[in-house]
């Protein structure tokens, strides 16, 4: 059931909705038709393993939705098993695509703000009590804020600045009944990073920012500081990146230059839309043109696992409360 509406009721309706002339209601159905190339996993984190492992037995390009597993374990799997068969495996860390993330990771690889010393990134949300569904389910999702959102952030992190490798963190749970259900999961999480290369990171996500909205309309927030200059990123502005520079007195706004504006194998105009929901579609674009191209996704499984290794890392962290090492990935 979703809801009161009994699931193959739902389904009609949708098919009838959308167009869509052929539905199953198991994903080994699916999987076994010789037109499915490639599969989108977008169920709740419990099933990302299973489904991928069998789509990956059955030759077919996949698509995982964060985290794209319960646990390192489950994660590594999956990558292996990819790899091993020769599919395109692909993370959906959609804001890898922001035209301003895509611009900083440029601008920091081309030495642009020297070594990186500092970085920080933010996502806060007002989710307030409402039900989450499988979200606020422990034994559905595996983790709640550290894995929903989070998640986005550590990737940042790791495309910006490069490897996690020693961390503290600390979460909360605030409202532990949504809607009259049961929430097992935590609501709030903050993290204390070193990075491979020497550089700190600060980061912080929560569904409890009362009045900070949620979705476009929240802040999502990324900043690194470098030996000669910041880049900043803010979610209401995702065609402009704030640069500073040593002796400045605030960082300014730079626009971001047109090759940076949507993905190279995107048909979008980055002239109409929504900026702050239309980069989404670069993802889809990039998925098909590695498989088009038999080339790496990125983000492949390889980030998705990377970030798991954070994510595993952090919840020892809170259990033991203690400085944990992340496991090399």
């Amino acid at each position: 059931m979703v809801g009161a509406v009994p699931y193959a009721q739902l389904l009609r309706r949708l098919a009838e909705e959308t167009g869509v002339e052929i539905t199953c209601t198991d994903y080994r159905q699916a999987i076994a038709r010789d037109e499915v190339h490639a599969v989108v996993i977008a169920t709740p984190n419990h099933l990302h393993a299973p489904i991928a492992l069998a789509a990956i037995a059955a030759g077919k390009h996949v698509l995982c939705e964060k985290p794209i597993a319960m646990n390192l374990e489950e994660a590594t799997r999956m990558l292996q098993a990819a790899e091993a068969a020769g599919v395109r495996h692909m993370t959906a860390f959609t804001y890898r695509f922001i035209p301003a993330i895509r611009y900083m990771e440029h601008l920091i690889r081309g030495g642009d703000i020297g070594r990186p010393y500092h970085f920080r990134a933010s996502r806060f949300q007002d989710w307030g009590s409402r039900n989450l569904g499988w979200r606020q389910i422990r034994a559905m999702a595996g983790t709640g804020e550290t894995g929903d959102m989070l998640s986005h952030r550590i990737d940042y992190g790791h495309m910006l600045v490069g490897r996690i490798v020693r961390l503290v963190a600390h979460t909360m749970q605030f409202v532990r009944e949504r809607d009259g259900a049961v929430s097992d999961l935590e609501d709030w999480v903050g993290m204390l990073t070193d990075f491979a290369n020497g550089a700190t990171g600060v980061l912080e996500s929560t569904k409890l920012a009362t009045g900070r909205g949620e979705g476009p309309h929240s802040p999502d927030t990324c900043e690194v500081n470098g030996a000669e200059g910041t880049l900043m990123y803010r979610a209401e502005k995702p065609l402009e990146v704030l640069v500073g520079r040593k002796g400045g007195a605030m960082p300014e706004p730079v626009a971001v230059p047109e090759e940076f504006l949507k993905h190279p194998a995107s048909k979008r105009n980055p002239r109409e839309g929504d900026p702050r929901i239309t980069f989404r579609y670069d993802q889809t674009a990039e998925f098909i043109d590695a498989i088009c191209e038999g080339r790496p996704c990125r983000p492949s499984f390889a980030e998705g696992v990377a970030a798991q290794a954070v994510i595993d890392a952090a919840m020892t962290s809170e259990r033991e409360r203690r400085w944990v090492d992340v496991p090399q990935v």
